[in-house]
């Protein structure tokens, strides 16, 4: 599995970027999200080739490898935080109102990405038994469609509320949904390049027809 390593290493770094930017909200037209929607699609093209290539047991490894990370991520910027600022130095309060709401987010996102990842491979996997590996574009796309949906929730309901109004979250929710779904959408050509390309270097295709699917049954034996 010579493309395996990277696809993680690139995984692991969107989604520690997208946690990190997501502190901001913007507003451009009809559409209010937080600056890690902008990225954080990009997670699930990955999630959908790691599942279709790979299989949903070496997927998982991936995600916890994620989770890991984005623990690590807000442990350190909390920590740096606390720490006594240095005479002179006036970027404390710019640090905490940035960085100092990471642990909320990254506490947002892991349980929303944790019920919408495993959530979305799941389908994935017995979608692509169900269509015996025909139709790509519907498994990567009805996949989204239902873990995006669950974590887009999760994620700005337990990030934001309390934070900014009903009404706002309400349109987040919304927003964030439509330019995550559409995103997949669009990018289906991109995604299809993407699943050719590793499985032919890769020569592999999985079926998950005998994979226990619980998230927390997990061995690095798995990636062998």
């Amino acid at each position: 599995m010579r493309l395996f390593p990277i696809i993680m290493a690139l995984f692991v770094a969107i989604l520690l970027i997208s946690n990190t930017v997501a502190v901001k909200i913007t507003h451009l037209g009809l559409f209010f999200f937080d600056g890690g929607t902008i990225l954080f699609p990009v997670t699930y093209i990955f999630s959908d080739l790691l599942t279709e290539v790979y299989g949903y047991k070496r997927s998982r490894i991936v995600v916890w490898t994620g989770f890991a990370a984005c623990i690590l991520m807000s442990l350190i910027y909390w920590l740096v935080g606390i720490l006594p600022a240095a005479a002179g130095w006036t970027g404390q309060s710019a640090y905490t109102a940035i960085l100092g709401q990471m642990p909320r987010i990254v506490a947002a996102s892991l349980i929303a990405y944790w019920c919408g990842e495993f959530l979305n491979a799941f389908v994935l996997a017995k979608m692509k038994i169900a269509t015996g590996g025909r139709y790509l574009w519907t498994r990567t796309i009805g996949s989204t469609l239902v873990g995006q949906g669950v974590d887009t929730v999760i994620f700005v309901l337990i990030a934001f509320s309390g934070v900014i109004p009903k009404h706002l979250l309400l349109a987040m929710i919304i927003s964030n949904y439509v330019f995550k779904t559409a995103f997949e959408v669009l990018a289906t050509p991109l995604t299809y390049a993407a699943v050719n390309y590793v499985k032919k270097v890769e020569a592999l295709d999985t079926f998950d027809r005998d994979t226990n699917f619980n998230p927390f049954r997990i061995s690095f034996k798995d990636i062998g």
